[in-house]
């Protein structure tokens, strides 16, 4: 495996929250957006990224990242929005590199127009940085083949911390049942090749919940505990 084995313990359930935090940092037109880009807190490309996964949003589903919702309904840019939202934040190795996508992609569009909208002050992009709140919810997994039941009985807020935030604990953009099974040795290395297969990115938490339960029950199905 690619990443760093754990000691053989129980999975520990966690639970979270992503607290949101204003930078005080706004952009009224793309060559703004693209100026605070460069130097914003990467915790901001994070929850401009991942953050709508954890709140209510009634935007069109198309558009999963913020700031191609900002391109769509506010600049009414939709080539620029298009492009943002092919952006999957699961292929890049961290944030600065997932950072420098976001500015290529903004720049090519300066390009393309030669006068940028400005937007009124009501529908400027606020640039917000993220905190993510973790606790321990007390459930705790002894044996693998338990894992299809207690994951389909998770919240959404712990199916966040341990498939998408755990990307951020782990080389390679791990998650936390990846990493657990790993402690186990080879046993269950096929297992963790098909959970690596799922992208978390272009599904909602829901999704993602019944999506890993039936991987999950597929990895174990006829596994006698």
């Amino acid at each position: 495996m690619d990443f760093e084995p754990l000691t053989n313990l129980a999975f520990e359930v966690k639970d979270c929250a992503l607290v949101a935090i204003a930078t005080g940092k706004k952009a009224q037109n793309l060559r703004e957006l693209r100026d605070h880009l460069q130097i914003i807190h990467p915790s901001s490309i994070y929850y401009h990224f991942w953050g709508g996964l954890l709140k209510p949003r009634f935007d069109d589903p198309q558009f999963n990242n913020d700031f191609a919702i900002w391109g769509h309904y506010e600049l009414h840019d939709n080539v620029l929005a298009e492009r943002l939202a092919v952006i999957d934040p699961t292929d890049f190795d961290d944030l600065d590199a997932l950072r420098q996508e976001v500015i290529e992609v903004v720049e090519e569009r300066l390009e393309d127009i030669q006068h940028p909208v400005w937007v009124p002050s009501d529908s400027q992009f606020n640039f917000i940085r993220s905190q993510i709140v973790a606790f321990d919810t007390g459930w705790r997994i002894e044996i693998p083949e338990n894992l299809p039941d207690l994951v389909s009985k998770m919240s959404v807020g712990s199916i966040f911390y341990h498939m998408i935030d755990a990307r951020r604990r782990y080389p390679k953009g791990v998650d936390d049942f990846r990493a657990w099974l790993n402690s186990f040795g080879d046993r269950y290395k096929d297992d963790c090749t098909k959970l690596g297969r799922i992208d978390p990115y272009f599904m909602t938490l829901l999704e993602l919940r019944r999506k890993l339960a039936t991987v999950l029950r597929t990895c174990f199905r006829g596994a006698t505990i």
